[in-house]
């Protein structure tokens, strides 16, 4: 935020005790499981930048990864804050963007061969790194499922956050397959017998 032409500072000093605040106001340890949640989004949404990155050629997909990149600021700001009033009033998750998830994966998964065995994340960069934020979309999934259930207030509250981080984790595994058909990347299986 500026007044007028100043600028204002990148440090602020506030979290040299290791305290934070939250989206409401609440002072929390930086190792809070929410900080730690939004944390994991923060990453998770960071390393999007690389998926997209490395594909570049692919700019419908490389566009819509940059929607989700939008839905995750929402994500992260829902998981920041304690307060159900407060959380009612910013930006949610909605039935529309779990939907979306769903018919890109649809979509994709379409022009998939069937999946019948476990595969190595391998192949094309854009597949290898989209395979990695898949862990880091599961991490972040499991870090809210904790939030919900620790805290005392309605836990509905995060239903839809859940529902979109495991359909986005399902969607970058799709992704990770789609990456590598379109380098005609073969799949690697894995070899139980290694």
């Amino acid at each position: 935020m500026t007044d007028g032409n100043k600028k204002s500072k990148i440090y602020t000093r506030t979290g040299d005790t290791g305290s934070t605040r939250l989206v409401d106001g609440t002072s929390v340890k930086k190792f809070n499981l929410r900080v730690d949640a939004y944390g994991t989004v923060d990453e998770l949404n960071s390393y999007l930048g690389i998926v997209r990155l490395n594909c570049e050629r692919h700019k419908t997909e490389n566009d819509f990864l940059g929607r989700i990149q939008h839905h995750l600021f929402r994500v992260g700001s829902l998981l920041a804050c304690n307060d159900a009033a407060i959380f009612k009033t910013l930006p949610q998750i909605e039935s529309r963007h779990i939907e979306t998830l769903e018919k890109k994966i649809d979509e994709l998964d379409a022009t998939l061969p069937t999946l019948k065995n476990f595969i190595l994340p391998f192949g094309d960069a854009a597949s290898t790194h989209a395979q990695y934020a898949r862990t880091l979309c599961r991490r972040a999934e499991r870090r809210s499922v904790e939030v919900m259930e620790t805290f005392d207030h309605d836990t509905q509250l995060l239903k839809d956050v859940i529902v979109y981080l495991n359909r986005l984790s399902d969607l970058l595994f799709v992704y990770s397959r789609w990456f590598n058909l379109k380098s005609h990347q073969p799949e690697m299986i894995w070899d139980k017998e290694v």
